[in-house]
């Protein structure tokens, strides 16, 4: 396929894409329909629209086959359930950008992989936590306080902070069963092989493992079993622990978890 048939092909979709989502009813009808079959009596009720309107989106819908009548009953096809699912999935994602459109709009995104970047959605009940002239260390203490209630951390570290490190080894020295997986730069572990007493705490402590990767690293990621937290560089290339990003829920778990897979295989 070449690049003028992909563009081609691209624009008769969004074509497509926009005829659903430029048209209130029929983007609601698929949003409806996509709980559960419904009579058309329950989507004038649910959608508070006259008859007329509703048959006039349902034909729309019909035609472009994403829904079916079957008896009495207004359903999804498989197709229209595949559209309505991506759909949704375009609406979370708007959500999350725009409910931290700060956090994201200032910070250098080029380490998150492009397809972590499409489950930003994931990441819709994060909180983002952020530091004042009034107190400098809010987002700094908020991360310590999660990590020191951990047993087991799994952290891709973009820098080297002896602060930091003290903290990790006050949070291995709490709990005989802690575990800690590090991912690093080869001149963040040559700095900590450089300091003797990190190099013994933190590279010698059988609780600890360490992986080296070979390029740099612009994003500081987190994650353990109840929280997740993120903290990104600046568009300068300075990093910025003024601002983190915080979820405790199982989504952005999974979405931290993933993207250190992604550094993991590197």
């Amino acid at each position: 396929m070449t690049n003028i048939q992909t563009k081609r092909e691209l624009n008769d979709e969004y074509q497509n894409v926009k005829y659903i989502l430029t048209s209130t009813m029929r983007t609601k009808l698929l949003l409806t329909l996509y709980e559960h079959p419904k009579k058309l009596e329950e989507l004038r009720e649910n959608l508070k629209k006259p008859s007329a309107t509703i048959l006039h989106g349902l034909k729309e819908l019909e035609n472009k086959n994403l829904i079916q009548k079957i008896q009495k009953h207004y359903k999804l096809t498989s197709n229209g359930y595949i559209l309505t699912t991506n759909m949704i999935k375009l609406i979370e994602n708007w959500h999350s950008i725009n409910k931290g459109k700060q956090f994201w709009n200032n910070h250098d995104l080029s380490e998150i992989p492009e397809e972590m970047l499409k489950d930003i959605y994931l990441l819709k009940n994060v909180e983002y936590e952020t530091s004042t002239t009034s107190d400098l260390s809010n987002a700094f203490n908020k991360y310590i306080h999660l990590i020191l209630k951990s047993a087991e951390l799994k952290i891709i570290l973009p820098i080297y902070s002896e602060n930091h490190f003290n903290y990790l080894i006050e949070f291995l020295n709490m709990n005989e069963h802690s575990k800690l997986e590090l991912i690093v730069n080869e001149k963040i572990l040559n700095s900590i092989r450089e300091n003797t007493d990190l190099e013994e705490k933190l590279l010698e402590n059988e609780k600890v493992t360490v992986k080296c990767i070979e390029q740099d690293l612009k994003l500081f990621l987190t994650c353990s079993n109840n929280f997740m937290s993120l903290t990104l560089f600046l568009n300068d290339g300075h990093y910025d622990d003024s601002q983190i990003l915080i979820g405790k829920d199982e989504n952005s778990i999974k979405w931290a978890l993933n993207l250190i897979r992604c550094f993991s295989h590197k």
